[in-house]
């Protein structure tokens, strides 16, 4: 069944490649159906792969091999909440070392240039609480680029 609403990512002939590592990397992840283009067009050719359904974490996506007219900016980003220091390594440590980038306060890249939030749930809580653990967190957070469990649990704490 489709869901009501789909992310749908664009790439520039590397759909099903993204989706099938975003599957091997984050749980609640699949590979779904792979479609291919019917006729020629401007960004690809009859047979070529055109959309491949995923999901990640249990959101759907669809990616879109609409070629390299539109490349991908900080203004979209995916979001993935993490518990433990492990889990955000874990995390990180596979798109950065799968050809990603690292960027500041929590972001990085993937090779196909899709923008990610690793972001432990303790900063994301620290935040909502507002005042001075925030603006602790916040300021911690601020001086990082993956970001550490032990520095913001010591931000919070004063």
């Amino acid at each position: 069944m489709t869901a009501k609403a789909t992310i749908c990512i664009w790439y520039d002939g590397t759909a099903e490649e993204a989706a099938r590592f975003y599957a091997e990397t984050f749980p609640d992840s699949n590979v779904g159906a792979i479609h291919r283009s019917p006729a020629d067009n401007p960004g690809n050719k009859k047979g070529d792969v055109i959309i491949a359904e995923f999901t990640v974490c249990g959101v759907a996506c669809i990616g879109l091999n609409g070629g390299p007219i539109f490349p991908h900016t900080e203004a979209f980003s995916i979001q993935i909440a993490t518990d433990t220091q492990e889990e955000t390594d874990r995390y990180w440590n596979a798109i950065v070392g799968n050809g990603g980038t690292e960027s500041e306060c929590g972001w990085c890249k993937d090779k196909w240039g899709v923008n990610w939030q690793i972001t432990p749930r303790i900063l994301t809580d620290a935040i909502a609480q507002g005042g001075a653990v925030a603006e602790r967190a916040f300021g911690a957070m601020m001086t990082m680029q993956k970001l550490d469990h032990d520095a913001i649990e010591a931000a919070i704490a004063g």
